[in-house]
């Protein structure tokens, strides 16, 4: 039963992108553990700001 909620979690956290800010806090510290990371709001905003600056996303109507 644990091993499946765990499985469920991740994939959960996969679909919804709640995982990416760990990767990329991971891959930060990684390369250069001295870099400043971002917060998570900064890096949720830089994200969703790249998105809706690249033209092969599609139009976001909201």
């Amino acid at each position: 039963m644990r091993r499946a909620l765990a499985t469920a979690r991740f994939y959960v956290r996969e679909f919804s992108g709640e995982a990416a800010y760990d990767r990329y806090v991971a891959h930060t510290r990684s390369h250069d553990p001295q870099a400043q990371v971002l917060t998570r709001r900064a890096f949720e905003r830089a994200r969703t700001d790249a998105r809706e600056a690249d033209p092969r996303e599609g139009f976001r109507c909201c």
